[in-house]
């Protein structure tokens, strides 16, 4: 079982893993032995999560999800299958709790008064700084 969050569990039998010849550190390991962990969560037939929370998924994840509504997760930075296996289960579920994390509301405000009048009594006054650098050449070309 992977927790996600307090109310979140997903089953391992919602998870399948494949594993593949990594490139990642292990030297002549890496030739012979099976190490990249490449985890698979089908969005689409979960039973864990409501139809909101899919929703949800497939809107801020959809560059990491497959037409099939398959999210992929894989790992290779251990030499070994299993903590590479560990490791691919933790960035799941670091990935499914940020993604279905609500973000918080927004609450408008407004500039206050005394700041507005202040803003535009620095420009008044850059204003007059500006114009007072100004030189009359106008008589000049007489």
């Amino acid at each position: 079982m992977v927790r996600i969050s307090k109310k979140i569990v997903i089953p391992d039998q919602e998870i399948c893993f494949t594993f593949s010849r990594s490139s990642g550190p292990g030297g002549q390991n890496v030739n012979k032995v099976n190490t990249k962990a490449t985890l698979k969560f089908n969005i689409e037939k979960t039973t864990s999560l409501r139809p909101e929370e899919k929703t949800r998924l497939k809107q801020r994840l959809r560059n990491r999800i497959s037409r099939n509504g398959i999210l992929t997760v894989s790992s290779t930075k251990h030499r070994s299958q299993k903590a590479n296996r560990q490791e691919a289960v933790r960035r799941f579920a670091e990935l499914l709790s940020a993604a279905l994390r609500k973000k918080p509301k927004r609450k408008k405000t407004s500039i206050p008064r005394p700041a507005k009048e202040q803003r535009l009594r620095e420009k008044r006054q850059r204003s007059r700084l500006k114009e007072a650098r100004r030189r009359d050449f106008s008589d000049q070309w007489l």
